[in-house]
């Protein structure tokens, strides 16, 4: 099972959007995150870049 860190604008301990996602959607200027436990995390922005082999993730936020 892969599962990422997302991180908003920037890969940086302090950027962590959230852990363990399991899912990612982009709907509507949306980026959906959804956790291993089913919880959900809604950002307004795109996707920036994915790194599936390191598990990390790049959510660039909306201003």
């Amino acid at each position: 099972m892969c599962l990422s860190t997302v991180y908003k604008n920037a890969q940086a301990p302090e950027n962590i959007a959230m852990q363990n996602v399991m899912r990612i959607e982009c709907v509507d200027g949306m980026v959906i995150l959804t956790d291993l436990m089913e919880r959900q995390m809604a950002i307004s922005g795109s996707l920036l870049c994915a790194n599936l082999v390191e598990g990390t993730v790049v959510v660039k936020e909306s201003s």
